[in-house]
């Protein structure tokens, strides 16, 4: 799910295309691919998909010689095609009744290729050219797999990547605070909307109970709210849009926040909750956003009148004063901001003084602005240990994590490193520390 492809008809060497990227009928008259020409999937089963255009209408063909559209807005049986791949990158694709699609003389797709084509350079064979595979979350795992697969795969990952022995060590090195990122479907355990795997409640109860037994606090984070708040894999995105902003998808997200905060407000963890991660400023709109904060943090109030109540700044092109100005509540307000010298181009080529120097000349007036606005709390909710430099060394990753160290330290509410465990070295908590790069 949320692969992007490309189809060329072999016979006319022509790109498939959703003219000014769906609305209409589909042509297959492009010498080049762009954004018209790819198509992001949704998989329906092993070998069955449906194509949705870069405006968001799926494909469709009602029957047998139907010329192929890009006009439907929700995907069903007629939205549904099946692909047949050979040992190369041709590719049939056939509708749900039989009927195999073709690019026909006058550019146009349709449903009525006579026969079973080959391999040759037919009108019904294409070149499928992958474009992009960036999203492997939730969703693609469980739908990838399927439920029994991804069942057996997620229960495995669960019960080895983190236990009791991490806490202990957090506890050992000075940590007194965990974050936990949560999906929307914990609310449904243990038999949550499909693809959706059970088993994530279980993990939190018994993250709780080890941070306990450590005298470890949690902070419980929805990192991924129903539809996506930010289009990326993390937030349990199908195919790279973000569909969060809708009312019923709000309401849900509140529904989970709710059934957290009525869950752990009484356990001696508990040190807050925070409502939604890294909505995008691109696509998260204030006047959807804040009233959704205002009425997240009166549903935790509900249920606790202690409990942190944490807000994440929109990342993208967003100030996190806006949420300073907005008024969502009166007490134990945390505003969240994140910190990397990563995925913005004006890192890619900073030497290891430069980074360190953006550190102490942009975050540090920024953490003591914020500290001293009359509000919330500030917190470095994520940063970590790793940047665009290439070849650095030891000393010079030692001196970047005790820079960061030194000025989040600062933030009113703390930090939190992004992640204790990893399968990429620098952004591992604890092989940092193990390893001597991060020095608490």
């Amino acid at each position: 799910d949320g692969t992007q492809v490309t189809f060329k008809s072999v016979k006319l060497q022509k790109y498939v295309c959703a003219e000014n990227g769906g609305g209409s009928d589909i042509s297959v008259n492009r010498d080049a691919a762009s954004s018209w020409e790819t198509f992001t999937l949704w998989r329906v089963s092993e070998s069955e998909f449906q194509f949705r255009t870069v405006e968001g209408q799926f494909l469709s063909c009602y029957g047998n010689g139907c010329v192929v559209s890009a006009t439907a807005k929700s995907a069903s049986s007629t939205e549904t095609f099946q692909i047949e791949r050979n040992n190369d990158d041709r590719v049939h694709i056939k509708t749900k009744s039989g009927a195999y699609l073709q690019a026909t003389i006058d550019n146009q797709l349709v449903a009525d290729y006579p026969g079973n084509p080959g391999w040759d350079d037919n009108a019904s064979t294409f070149e499928m050219s992958i474009v992009a595979n960036n999203l492997h979350g939730d969703y693609q795992l469980g739908n990838g797999y399927g439920h029994n697969k991804a069942k057996e795969v997620l229960e495995r990952h669960r019960s080895t990547f983190i236990d009791a022995g991490d806490f202990e060590f957090l506890h050992r090195n000075g940590i007194n605070t965990v974050r936990i990122p949560v999906g929307w479907w914990i609310a449904y355990d243990p038999n949550p909307p499909a693809p959706f795997i059970g088993g994530t409640l279980k993990a939190l109860d018994n993250a709780f109970s080890w941070a306990h037994a450590y005298k470890i606090k949690c902070i419980i984070d929805l990192h991924a709210a129903p539809g996506s708040q930010n289009g990326m894999e993390h937030s349990a995105s199908r195919d790279g849009t973000v569909g969060w902003t809708t009312s019923e998808s709000v309401s849900q997200s509140l529904h989970v926040i709710d059934f957290l905060a009525s869950r752990y407000a009484n356990h001696p963890a508990l040190l807050g909750i925070e409502l939604l991660n890294e909505p995008s400023a691109a696509s998260v709109p204030l006047d959807i956003l804040v009233p959704y904060y205002k009425h997240g943090y009166e549903i935790v109030r509900k249920h606790s009148p202690s409990a942190y109540v944490i807000v994440c700044q929109r990342i993208g092109n967003a100030n996190p004063i806006e949420l300073y100005q907005a008024d969502i509540g009166s007490h134990n307000l945390v505003v969240d901001l994140h910190y990397y010298n990563l995925f913005d181009p004006f890192f890619f080529n900073l030497s290891p003084i430069e980074n360190i120097r953006f550190i102490y000349e942009s975050r540090e007036p920024q953490i003591h602005a914020l500290n001293d606005a009359k509000g919330p709390l500030v917190f470095i909710g994520e940063w970590v240990n790793e940047w665009n430099v290439t070849n650095g060394t030891q000393a010079e990753y030692q001196d970047f994590g005790r820079t960061q160290l030194e000025v989040y330290d600062a933030a009113s509410f703390g930090w939190s490193y992004w992640t204790l465990k990893n399968d990429r070295e620098h952004w591992d908590f604890e092989w940092n520390i193990k390893n001597n790069y991060l020095q608490l």
